[in-house]
């Protein structure tokens, strides 16, 4: 017996604007840690590898939420699980805010890490009440602004931090994330429920799936002092394949399985998660090791920036974030998602390898963050746009979810690896990476990106799933 719903109440400007504000806000509260890593590091007494750590819990809480979130959305509504990830988000950035140590605002950043499933559900609520053609211009604007946001956080961050603490500058973007929540709450029709198979919430999946992402970015950890605990990391890695092998089995056979593996088998799809892996690999470990390298006080290299200095040095690349986000959405409509692809990864290519032959000033730092932050959004949200309108509409928030789990995982693994690189090249007694280090993350993450041409070679000119 099937009912019939009645039509979805069409939205205006004010609706989408709503939307926009909270991405932005969520992109800022995302983004306050990537400036201040260096100064946090000193506040809290922590390593490189652990900055490295707190730099991307939150990209796994959000690799984790991201499927499940967009599962719920597709069968219970978009807005009603927004709303309620909204909150906890909130409670994360509160408990952020009052962190005493380490621990602490590490449990503040997992719960924020829920923030990264609001982006498939926002774009499951546009597309149940726009047109296709308008719907891919406010997914355009909806993610733009959400990497947009980083802009704000990036430039507010350090002074924040430095004339106030860095307890404020997680409180006030909290306090414009429970506020954009609110104005969404109250200006957004409610979506009808789309379908439901009556399953339930494919628990085994996701704890699998948590089990492996922390075996993951234990293994990475630990990988430069594998000299010295060769067994340990042996012992992980047998631990992350097992964790793999069980997580695919389960999804395999689970009736309604937290991740699709069979809309993964799509080529477009899996085409489009390679890419997307690869691309934020390369991108994260730039974001990572470039404010390092502003404070690095090495003899002959490093700037000795401030946390202000660095969120100032970061607002260029962080501008041209905003703008990437509606140009990918237009360049793919226009040239398909191929030609932007492309364009995207020699862009970022040229900027990683750039950056690794020439650092001794400010601005070749600046411009390369710039090329490779442009390059980012590029790629990422062509990815998105035309995943998000190729599949049906009941399959937006699945599709979506296993692009942005593809972007989580790769920011984490390059995030992670760029602390491991900087930990292997620090001399033992000393708390300044060699050069080396990062001319090293630099070119790895640039080969890296480069060998997504060979995917982009066999794609069509647009995504169809």
């Amino acid at each position: 017996m099937t009912t019939t719903l009645a039509p979805p109440v069409p939205i205006g400007k004010a609706a989408v604007g709503a939307l926009g504000m909270l991405a932005l806000s969520t992109g800022a509260l995302e983004s306050v840690v990537a400036p201040t890593i260096p100064l946090l590091e000193r506040e809290l007494d922590m390593s490189q590898s652990e900055g490295a750590l707190l730099s991307i819990v939150l990209l796994i809480t959000g690799a984790l939420i991201t499927p499940l979130a967009g599962k719920l959305g597709d069968r219970y509504g978009g807005k009603r699980i927004l709303i309620r990830l909204m909150a906890v988000v909130s409670v994360g950035g509160t408990v952020s805010a009052l962190a005493p140590n380490l621990p602490v605002l590490l449990v503040g950043q997992v719960l924020q890490g829920a923030m990264i499933g609001a982006l498939p559900l926002s774009f499951i609520v546009v597309r149940e009440h726009l047109p296709a053609g308008e719907s891919k211009v406010a997914i355009g604007v909806v993610s733009g602004l959400f990497v947009g946001g980083s802009m704000v956080g990036m430039l507010s961050a350090g002074p924040v931090a430095e004339q106030l603490s860095r307890h404020w500058m997680f409180a006030l973007p909290t306090v414009a994330v429970i506020g954009a929540t609110l104005l969404v709450n109250r200006l957004m029709p409610t979506d009808p429920p789309g379908r439901s198979d009556g399953s339930g919430i494919d628990w085994p999946g996701l704890l699998l799936l948590s089990g492996m992402l922390t075996t993951l970015m234990l293994v990475l950890a630990l990988a430069p002092e594998a000299g010295s605990q060769p067994l340990a990391l042996v012992a992980l890695v047998l631990v992350l394949a097992a964790f793999a092998t069980g997580w695919v089995r389960v999804e395999r056979r689970a009736a309604a399985p937290m991740i699709d593996l069979r809309m993964l088998a799509r080529p477009a799809i899996w085409k489009a998660c390679v890419l997307t892996f690869v691309i934020c690999l390369g991108a994260t470990m730039a974001v990572y090791l470039i404010p390092q390298l502003f404070d690095e006080r090495g003899d002959g290299y490093g700037f000795r920036a401030g946390a202000t200095e660095i969120g100032f040095y970061l607002l260029p690349g962080a501008v041209a974030a905003t703008l990437a986000g509606p140009l990918g959405g237009i360049g793919e409509r226009r040239f398909g998602s191929r030609a932007v692809v492309n364009t995207g990864v020699v862009m970022m290519t040229v900027g990683l390898l750039a950056v690794a032959a020439v650092h001794t000033e400010v601005w070749h730092l600046v411009v390369g963050k710039m090329l490779i932050a442009l390059a980012n959004g590029l790629c990422v949200t062509a990815m998105m746009t035309s995943t998000a309108t190729a599949v049906d509409r009941g399959d937006t928030g699945i599709a979506t979810s296993l692009i942005l789990v593809s972007r989580v995982v790769g920011s984490a693994v390059g995030g992670q690896l760029g602390g491991a690189l900087l930990t292997a090249g620090t001399p033992s007694g000393s708390k300044v990476a060699a050069e080396s280090a990062y001319v090293t993350g630099f070119v790895i993450a640039g080969v890296v990106v480069s060998l997504a041409l060979f995917v982009t070679r066999t794609m069509s000119k647009g995504v169809k799933a």
